[in-house]
């Protein structure tokens, strides 16, 4: 019987790997939470990466009333373990690969998730500041994986929706998204949820008109109509193959003009996860995110999964 977790090289499964990103807050744990459902979900193994750094930031390492003060990797061994107990609780029969490291949190994470299926991390990372929904590790694994980024809202709402109930949300704007198309159709199948399209263009191109969504069509700004400009139809044209392919999935598509950014926070809403291909862009300081992506990590109102594109 073949291993769902993939073939193992050198020690480390090479494929099939959940990575969780853990720093000890709120947030980090109910990543856990989600990651553990992950990779149950995939068959995968789960490997729970803890930089032992982190723990100089935890509220909880340092009691003043406490002496002598434990070091900090004896926090994060702690940590750790209660965060591998924790995970075995949830799924008994979950292989688990805890992972401590004194490396900083986003190079170890990228190289430990460099051949994952998902790697997932919480809202707050070692910035923490608190006027934001993602701290600075977050943002930096996000400008930078070149793998699925889960990132996990600490209230979030329960991974799996009832049987066909669930709702899988993904934006959509040009023909470059369509690695995070299919993901998300098999996130759908995954999650035996239905499925959402969101077609979003920073502007209306072409006359007012109305386009097909799902079972009943709706008024729009602009529509592809014949001589719309490639990138309007090509994701389009995407999604009519996928839903051959996935002919089990309850797809409904819809456009939004305007500010995609908005529509996308808006629809999040009605969202258990939103998937979207992130893009990123060299800058002076390094690679930066694309504002739409970076507007909603900072304000979806579900669990966002980023699928990186070239």
């Amino acid at each position: 019987m073949t291993d769902p977790a993939g073939p193992v090289r050198n020690g480390r499964v090479r494929y099939g790997r959940v990575v969780v990103g853990l720093d000890g807050s709120d947030s980090a744990w109910a990543a856990l939470d989600r990651a553990v459902t992950e990779a149950r979900s995939r068959g995968a193994v789960l490997e729970i990466v803890h930089a032992w750094p982190w723990a100089r930031t935890d509220p909880l390492a340092f009691d003043p009333e406490s002496e002598p003060r434990r070091p900090p990797v004896e926090i994060a061994r702690t940590v750790l373990r209660l965060a591998e107990a924790r995970a075995r609780e949830r799924e008994p029969g979950l292989r688990i690969v805890p992972t401590l490291t004194a490396r900083d949190a986003v190079p170890e994470l990228l190289r430990i998730g460099a051949d994952a299926a998902l790697i997932v991390i919480g809202t707050r990372g070692l910035g923490g500041f608190t006027g934001l929904l993602l701290g600075s590790v977050g943002l930096r694994l996000a400008a930078h994986t070149r793998r699925p980024l889960l990132v996990v809202r600490g209230g979030a709402p329960a991974a799996y929706g009832p049987e066909g109930h669930g709702k899988v949300l993904v934006g959509l704007e040009s023909g470059t998204d369509g690695a995070a198309a299919r993901f998300a159709f098999e996130e759908a199948v995954r999650r035996r949820a239905r499925l959402r399209v969101l077609y979003a263009w920073s502007r209306p191109r072409v006359r007012a008109g109305s386009v097909a969504a799902g079972d009943h069509t709706l008024p729009v700004p602009g529509v592809a109509a014949p001589g719309a400009e490639p990138e309007q139809t090509v994701p389009q044209g995407v999604v009519a193959a996928l839903r051959e392919e996935f002919g089990q999935v309850r797809v409904r598509e819809h456009t939004a003009h305007g500010t995609p950014a908005q529509a996308l926070v808006e629809a999040s809403r009605a969202a258990d996860v939103l998937v979207l291909a992130v893009r990123r862009r060299t800058a002076r300081l390094g690679m930066r995110l694309d504002p739409v992506t970076h507007a909603v990590l900072h304000h979806a109102h579900c669990p966002v999964l980023l699928v990186p594109v070239a």
